[in-house]
């Protein structure tokens, strides 16, 4: 199933989407698409990196006692 989403793009975008269906024989809604889902998997990753980053429960490992557990 899908849905239809309707958005307003600046013209430089709208260019770059077309010439790059154009180029990679797909549709523009198929590039689309794929960029929206690239965007949310990395802001996923991003939320969970800045949880762990403001989580002052989760431990610090020094360069040095990582270096030690790697054997370096």
């Amino acid at each position: 199933m899908s849905t239809t989403i309707s958005v307003r793009l600046p013209d430089a975008i709208a260019k770059k989407i077309s010439h790059v269906a154009k180029e990679t024989e797909r549709s523009r809604s198929f590039v689309v698409t794929k960029a929206v889902e690239a965007y949310l998997d990395e802001f996923a990753d991003l939320q969970v990196a800045l949880d762990r980053l403001h989580d002052t429960t989760d431990p610090v490992v020094s360069s040095q006692d990582m270096k030690a557990s790697l054997g370096l």
